[in-house]
C-alpha cells in the first residue's frame, strides 16, 4: 500500500480524484477537494492507496483530528474507503494499511463510515478487523436519493404533488434562478446565517464556503444556485458532483416573499444542473434516523435535528436510504475515555 501525504501537490493526487469519479462507491467526501477543505478547519489529510497514485486500485482520503493537549489523533475516514467489498482480500488489505498509517499519526482510533446500505454483508469483514458496530455517526446516517434517469416530466411526476405544485408556482410568480460566481458567496452566506437564525442550527463561516467553491468549481463539481425575484435573492444552494453522483450540501433561503415558493424552484434547479452533466443521483444529504412509518407519522408535529427540512426534502420524492453507520477500531487502550470528545471534534 501506498501512503500519499496531504502535503503532496494536487497534481500529484490527480488520479485519486479520477478514481474516485468513476468507482461506485466514490465519494465527494473521498477527493482530495474534501481533504483539502477540512485542513481549513483544523483536520490534517492523507491519502492511503494500493496500486499507484496514476492508477489507483483500491484507497482512502483519511482525516485526522488532534485530541486536546497533544495527546493523539483520531483517524476519519468520511463516507469510504472506496474499494470493492465484495473483494474481501483487498478489503483487508487496504484496511491494515490505514491502521498502519493511522499510528503514524498516533491515532487513538480508526473511524471508518462507509457508504454501504444497512445490513451489507462486507460488516463481517469490519467485524473480523475488530471494529466495532455503529453507536455513533459523524455523516447522516439516513437520506433521500433521487433518481435523475428519468425525463424531467417523470422526475416531477414521481415528487409530491404539493412540491410539484410549489416548483410551478415559484416559476409563474416571476422566480428566477441563475448559477451564481464566486462573488455571489457572500449573499449565500448572508442567505444561511437568516436560515440558520430562523430554524436554528450552527453553519460554517463564509471563508470555508467560499474555500469549498474555489476547491470544486475548477473541475465542474460545484454550482452555486441563486433564486431571484425583481432583482432581490431569495434563496440558494450550493450542489456537489462527482462523476455520476450529485449532493446538495448547503441552502439558505430568505425570510421575505417565503409565499414566491423560492426554495422549491432553487432545488429544481439544482437537480437539472446535476442530470445536464451526466449525474444519475441526486442526495438530498441527512434526515432523520428514524424508520418510515415514524417519519411519516411525525415529521407534521416535528422541528427538532433534521425533522424540520424533512418536510421539504420528502416532496421532491426519491427513495430513503439508511448506510451502515460509523464503524470504530480502538487503537490505543485509554480511546474509551476519549471517544465523546472525539466524536465533538469530527462534527466540526
Amino acid at each position: 500500500m501506498t501512503v500519499l501525504n496531504a502535503i503532496s501537490p494536487p497534481e500529484a493526487l490527480a488520479g485519486w480524484d479520477d478514481f474516485v469519479a468513476t468507482h461506485p462507491f466514490g465519494h465527494l467526501l473521498q477527493t482530495t477537494g474534501w481533504g483539502r477543505l477540512k485542513a481549513e478547519v483544523g483536520w490534517d489529510w492523507e491519502v492511503v492507496l494500493s496500486g499507484t497514485p496514476e492508477a489507483p486500485q483500491a484507497g482512502a482520503l483519511v482525516l485526522y483530528r488532534s485530541l486536546p493537549l497533544k495527546l493523539g489523533t483520531v483517524a476519519y475516514v468520511p463516507r469510504g474507503p472506496v474499494v470493492a467489498w465484495e473483494d474481501e482480500t483487498t478489503v483487508k488489505a487496504l484496511l491494515t494499511a490505514l491502521h498502519r498509517a493511522a499510528q503514524r499519526r498516533h491515532a487513538w482510533a480508526c473511524w471508518v463510515e462507509p457508504e454501504l446500505p444497512d445490513g451489507h454483508a462486507s460488516t463481517a469483514v469490519l467485524q473480523a478487523l475488530r471494529y466495532r458496530p455503529p453507536v455513533r455517526s459523524v455523516q447522516p446516517r439516513r437520506t433521500i436519493l433521487v433518481d435523475l434517469t428519468p425525463t424531467e416530466d417523470k422526475i416531477l411526476a414521481a415528487m409530491k404533488s404539493k412540491t410539484r405544485y410549489n416548483i410551478r408556482l415559484s416559476q409563474r410568480r416571476g422566480v428566477k434562478v441563475r448559477q451564481g460566481s464566486l462573488e455571489d458567496i457572500s449573499l449565500f452566506y448572508r442567505l444561511m446565517q437568516e436560515t440558520g437564525v430562523r430554524d436554528a442550527f450552527g453553519i460554517h463561516t463564509e471563508a470555508y464556503y467560499r474555500r469549498a467553491y474555489e476547491l470544486f468549481a475548477p473541475r465542474g463539481q460545484v454550482a452555486l444556485l441563486l433564486a431571484e425575484f425583481e432583482g432581490e435573492v431569495l434563496a440558494g444552494v450550493l450542489v456537489f458532483a462527482v462523476g455520476t453522483k450529485a449532493w446538495y450540501i448547503a441552502g439558505g433561503s430568505s425570510n421575505r416573499h417565503r409565499n414566491l415558493m423560492p426554495t422549491y424552484g432553487v432545488q429544481w434547479a439544482a437537480m437539472q444542473w446535476a442530470r445536464a452533466r451526466g449525474c444519475t443521483v441526486y442526495d438530498l444529504w441527512g434526515i432523520p434516523d428514524a424508520d418510515e412509518e415514524i417519519l411519516e407519522r411525525d415529521f407534521t408535529e416535528r422541528r427538532d435535528g433534521l425533522w424540520g427540512v424533512y418536510r421539504f426534502k420528502r416532496g421532491f420524492g426519491g427513495r430513503v436510504v439508511r448506510y451502515v453507520g460509523l464503524w470504530e477500531r480502538p487503537l490505543h487502550p485509554l480511546y474509551p475515555l476519549a471517544s465523546a470528545l472525539a466524536l465533538k471534534l469530527a462534527r466540526r
